[in-house]
């Protein structure tokens, strides 16, 4: 099941999709929904800052009462995340559950209880797609991101699936000034696997707003990342650099800020968000619990209603680019304390850049509290073997 759009079909579909994506549709086509804030690691980077289970969280029964919303609406499929979704007892249930109700899954894990078992059992199901996230093609460079052992927990879940035959697994990666260098890496490691590499740009969201000065990639490697996607057009993207396509010919996808629009996201308890990358309350569009359910959100809201009007290009009117990269991505933007009609912080021709220099630290605006274990000293990734994850659900 492909997730991404496609090169296929040429620019001009592509550029006819997104002036009609732009206003919205009936349903989203891709939903994020993050099951859990339960984690075994904790990722200097975790957009959703998870850790500790939300008491609150979504039961089995108002998840699978959001399933059958999903199906009444056609929704294409479910983009599974958290924290690590398959810490959920029910977890196994709610999928078997959606794919039993024509509603697929696409679930990001990071390998915890991926074992042979349940790697066969997933080559078993249909209408699944298992993404496997690492940060690094070596233990050095992932560890440092997610924790140490991360790694080859990772690539135990990848051997397992390729024993089990599922066949085409994607491995994900965030993009960082630290592992860039090892796209070609990346590449080969999902060759071997017969698997897809998928890379995603990393948002200043969740834990990351507090590591995206040290971890997003400089501008010469912004361009270098350009010409490396240009050149593979295989590889995925979600859609996340559209921001680049100001460099030269649009990178394959919609070039679009779909938030609200084709995409949102429901968080562990309910809530619902116009972005995965924009946790915070002014982008809280309802709750799946309110009257009407996600439905209703996704149909009424007026947060959702009003990002799906025509964007003026505000301080990037007078730039001959703006229909290029469409002035970026909301969230960036954002969290970094810039006006969302405003350019992106790593707009390629530095406008960003000196817009950054104008903000005070202060002024940015904080993603919620999240759910990160507490520790004491600076925040740091931390690998959690389930065993004591257990111990402290029990306790």
């Amino acid at each position: 099941m492909s997730a991404e759009p496609s090169a296929a079909g040429g620019q001009a579909s592509s550029a006819t999709l997104t002036e009609r994506f732009k206003g919205g549709l009936a349903a989203p086509i891709c939903l994020t929904w993050e099951l859990t804030y339960a984690c075994n690691l904790q990722c200097i980077h975790c957009l959703s800052a998870s850790g500790r289970r939300d008491p609150r969280e979504l039961s089995t029964q108002e998840c699978m009462r959001v399933v059958d919303e999903l199906e009444r609406m056609q929704v294409f499929y479910a983009n599974i995340g958290g924290g690590e979704p398959t810490l959920r007892p029910d977890f196994w249930d709610l999928l078997d559950y959606s794919v039993a109700h024509h509603v697929g899954i696409k679930f990001s894990t990071n390998g915890a209880r991926l074992d042979k078992r349940a790697a066969q059992r997933l080559a078993r199901t249909g209408y699944v797609d298992v993404q496997i996230s690492i940060d690094g093609a070596t233990a050095e460079v992932n560890d440092a991101v997610r924790g140490a052992g991360s790694f080859a927990l990772a690539r135990r879940a990848m051997d397992n699936l390729a024993e089990a035959g599922f066949g085409e697994f994607k491995i994900s990666i965030v993009v960082t000034r630290h592992n860039l260098a090892q796209l070609d890496t990346f590449k080969a490691m999902a060759d071997a696997y017969g698997a897809r590499l998928r890379v995603t740009r990393l948002r200043p969201s969740g834990r990351a707003a507090d590591s995206w000065d040290d971890l997003h990639p400089t501008a010469a490697q912004q361009r270098l990342l350009y010409d490396w996607l240009s050149a593979r057009p295989d590889v995925l993207t979600g859609d996340s650099f559209f921001h680049l396509s100001a460099l030269g010919a649009p990178l394959p996808g919609l070039n679009l800020c779909g938030a609200g629009r084709v995409v949102c996201l429901i968080d562990p308890v309910g809530d619902v968000y116009a972005c995965p990358f924009v946790l915070h309350e002014q982008f809280r569009a309802g709750s799946v619990r309110d009257p009407g359910g996600f439905a209703r959100v996704w149909r009424e809201s007026e947060l959702l209603l009003r990002l799906r009007e025509p964007a003026a290009a505000g301080a990037c009117a007078s730039c001959g680019l703006f229909d290029a990269c469409q002035g970026g991505c909301m969230a960036a933007k954002f969290f970094t304390g810039l006006p969302l009609d405003g350019p992106d912080p790593e707009c390629v021709l530095g406008h960003g850049e000196r817009e950054l220099a104008k903000v005070c630290l202060p002024d940015r605006p904080r993603p919620g509290p999240g759910h990160s274990r507490r520790q004491a000293g600076r925040s740091a990734p931390v690998f959690v073997p389930l065993d004591r994850m257990a111990v402290r659900a029990a306790t």
